[in-house]
């Protein structure tokens, strides 16, 4: 039985909207056909890794930064609250259609979908 087209797959939308929920399903996705023929679900799945890898980053200083009294507290606040809402941002673009590009992370992500 021949594999369906790279274009074929239903749900594309949803394939890439789901890549965004924790680190497990772009890898699945990057590594498993048909999905790793798809460039809009190469470019969530890669776009989603970046993300995750510059959020720990952030994450790591926002701690650090959050021991300084009052200021520090509300970078700790605020920081990864911004980080959620990017997140739900990204997802609710996949799951529309739309090829949603972050800052650098985004050129990162399409330069390593369209290479495959």
């Amino acid at each position: 039985m021949a594999a369906p087209s790279p274009s074929a797959i239903p749900n594309e939308n949803m394939m890439g909207a789901l890549a965004y929920f924790t680190i497990i399903p772009p890898i699945l996705f990057l590594v498993m056909e048909p999905y790793n023929k798809n460039s809009f679900i190469r470019f969530h799945s890669f776009q989603c890794l970046f993300f995750a890898a510059a959020a720990f980053v952030v994450n790591i200083v926002s701690t650090i930064f959050g021991m300084i009294p009052f200021i520090g507290w509300m970078i700790a606040l605020f920081v990864p609250l911004g980080l959620v809402l990017v997140w739900a941002l990204v997802a609710f673009k996949a799951f529309s259609g739309e090829r949603f590009k972050l800052p650098v992370i985004g050129d990162l992500a399409e330069k390593q979908a369209s290479a495959g």
